[in-house]
């Protein structure tokens, strides 16, 4: 994904958040940030993003969010039981209404049979606990495996954000 399509969802998703009054935590297991980087690339992110986590160990991933570790032994840090325990976690500790949460292997190496290179959960978690997540594997070396990751976080995002209309018709 090009950087003037990754900017544009992120424009698309921050003008949503606004104008749906909701506020944002991330949780960047896999992307380091990248997913932090895009939405505050856009004037006017600090209006949306409440707070970011970028868990990458077992360790901080207990620490930061507090996930169970016999969760993570019990399932991977790359899992859907994992990511969903990662949103909840950053929702728990922070002020923001939504969660966008993501874990995966950007690769070279760290895949298996189970669990190749470009697995990615993602997760959408709002405060009323209505949840989505997805599972997908990304083809392409790390950078493009991450710029998927934050790509695909961000549609997920919009389509589960009402559309101005929807709001006002509520």
């Amino acid at each position: 994904m090009t950087d003037a399509a990754l900017e544009d969802l992120a424009r698309q998703a921050l003008e949503r958040c606004r104008a749906a009054g909701v506020r944002l935590a991330l949780v960047e297991a896999c992307t380091g940030g990248l997913l932090g980087a895009t939405l505050t690339e856009v004037a006017g992110a600090s209006a949306v993003v409440e707070r970011g986590f970028v868990p990458y160990s077992y360790e901080s991933k207990v620490e930061q969010l507090g996930v169970p570790l016999a969760l993570l032994q019990a399932h991977g840090s790359v899992s859907e039981e994992a990511v969903e325990a990662m949103a909840q976690g950053a929702l728990a500790r922070s002020t923001a209404d939504w969660v966008v949460a993501e874990t995966g292997i950007a690769g070279p190496g760290g895949g298996t049979l189970q669990k190749p290179v470009g697995l990615a959960y993602l997760a959408v978690l709002r405060r009323d606990g209505q949840a989505t997540v997805e599972r997908h594997v990304f083809p392409g070396d790390r950078s493009e495996v991450r710029r998927a990751i934050v790509g695909r976080v961000l549609s997920l995002l919009l389509e589960c954000l009402p559309l101005p209309d929807e709001r006002t018709l509520s």
